[in-house]
């Protein structure tokens, strides 16, 4: 399993929310290149940065942050917030991103993920936020009526093979993340050979655990490790 510290970016600081409530926001780091170097050394293979602002604005603005990390750190880059056409997704690749996720354009532009996904492959995964069953859009703020797994399947007809699902309710709120919904997502995708990348609520190493003994791809840890709950570099061992 891979694990995936989080940095967040909100006016260019890296911050945390509650639940995806912009209102919420409070600083985590003063410097972002050193916090991704302090993930490197615990031995992490990934990092996971999310432009906030991009997503809520759906327009990039923390990107020169996210690509400075990705040249200047040995890190993997995966980002999302504010992709919304495919000269953003190669942007991204052109400056050394290893993942985009799309998120909001999945819901209303899927041609976009087509034509992503026969560009870049496996590059890509889309981002699947929701509420109460319900993905959520625009920075979590636009409800959209589909089902999480219903969008899931819609993708993966579409070759997606990677899927960050974090059920809202439990982002930034140290309570575990939602092991049933999670489960069942990587239930439905494992027909496809897709895999799911969870994210939200994860507090301990007993978390980190259980999603690696349920063949869940991916653990995305950001409060818990600023918080100090989670021990970074146990995580990396627990889930070889």
């Amino acid at each position: 399993m891979k694990i995936f510290p989080a940095i967040d970016l909100k006016n260019g600081e890296c911050v945390r929310l509650f639940q995806g409530d912009y209102d919420t926001a409070h600083r985590v780091s003063d410097d972002y290149l050193e916090t991704a170097e302090t993930f490197a050394n615990s031995g992490v293979e990934w990092i996971h940065m999310i432009d906030l602002d991009g997503a809520k604005d759906a327009k990039r603005k923390n990107q020169d942050i996210i690509f400075d990390v990705a040249k200047n750190t040995k890190l993997k880059v995966q980002t999302g917030g504010g992709i919304r056409t495919l000269d953003d997704i190669k942007q991204c690749f052109e400056n050394n991103i290893s993942r985009v996720i799309i998120g909001s354009a999945a819901v209303k532009n899927p041609e976009i993920v087509k034509d992503a996904v026969r560009i870049f492959g496996d590059k890509i995964a889309v981002g699947i936020d929701a509420r109460n069953g319900i993905v959520a859009t625009e920075g979590w703020l636009e409800n959209s009526g589909i089902n999480y797994i219903d969008l899931a399947l819609q993708m993966c007809e579409n070759g997606v093979k990677y899927y960050v699902f974090t059920d809202i309710a439990k982002d930034g709120m140290l309570t575990g993340p939602n092991f049933e919904m999670t489960y069942l997502l990587q239930k439905k995708v494992n027909v496809y050979g897709a895999k799911v990348i969870a994210s939200g609520g994860i507090k301990t190493i007993d978390d980190i655990k259980k999603l690696h003994e349920n063949d869940v791809y991916g653990a995305i840890c950001g409060k818990s490790i600023y918080s100090g709950t989670l021990d970074l570099r146990e995580a990396v061992e627990v889930a070889k």
